[in-house]
């Protein structure tokens, strides 16, 4: 059965870590209203669509209506948050990112610490993108549509994770718990167990898990992705 845009709606909803009942409220739907209609598989009235757009400006409207391209519009980056983002100016020059082709997990331990042991395969270049610590190539299907293996995803080191972690935004986590080392690309959100964080798969066949925020060794903070649709 093809996805329908109330679904996609929902994939939204979910991906801002939004409450349903707040989201309909801002469109002009009454409570209640927008699962409803999700259940019952109907459409969405052109004035809430309208609504979405107006107010959630980083929505992409070609996936929103159709499916196709990315949820996100590429050249929407939040930049509210002084601790995090710096401003870009039309002046100032893009730097290269360094971009590191790594397929174990003992390879992004060794990255996001000290980085002496790990070289760029190349670097790249992404126009009115604030500075970046690196990039990574996706591995997996966790974070699919959205994200598909063989993209590129550029990254902002986060530190001091208490206080510094957005909720509802896309993080590359390296995750050691009882020795089990991880490496994930997940939303992070706040669970509703003090102290723990939950790892959100955009994929729906991939369960959301959680740990503690002290088995969270390394984070970065996802600031944008680069698709290659074809090779040649």
């Amino acid at each position: 059965m093809a996805e329908t845009t109330l679904q996609r709606i929902k994939q939204y909803i979910d991906y801002k870590g939004v409450r349903v009942s707040a989201f309909e409220r801002k469109i002009g739907m009454s409570n209640g209203s927008f699962a409803s209609q999700l259940k019952k598989n109907k459409t969405i009235g052109l004035d809430k669509l309208e609504n979405i757009v107006k107010i959630y400006s980083d929505i992409d409207l070609d996936w929103l209506l159709s499916g196709s391209g990315n949820m996100i519009k590429l050249n929407i980056l939040e930049e509210n948050d002084g601790r995090f983002y710096k401003k870009i100016g039309k002046s100032e020059d893009n730097p290269d990112i360094p971009l590191y082709d790594i397929q174990t997990t003992s390879g992004i331990i060794d990255l996001f610490g000290d980085n002496e042991n790990q070289k760029p395969a190349d670097f790249i270049r992404v126009p009115k993108t604030s500075n970046c610590d690196g990039a990574l190539y996706v591995a997996g299907d966790s974070m699919h549509p959205l994200l598909k293996s063989g993209d590129i995803v550029m990254y902002k080191k986060i530190f001091n994770l208490e206080n510094n972690i957005i909720w509802g935004e896309m993080y590359l986590v390296y995750v050691n718990n009882d020795g089990n080392e991880s490496f994930f690309t997940r939303y992070l959100k706040q669970s509703e167990r003090e102290g723990y964080v939950q790892f959100v798969a955009q994929n729906p066949d991939h369960q959301t898990i959680e740990f503690h925020v002290s088995n969270i060794k390394a984070l970065a903070l996802v600031k944008g992705f680069v698709r290659t649709n074809s090779l040649f």
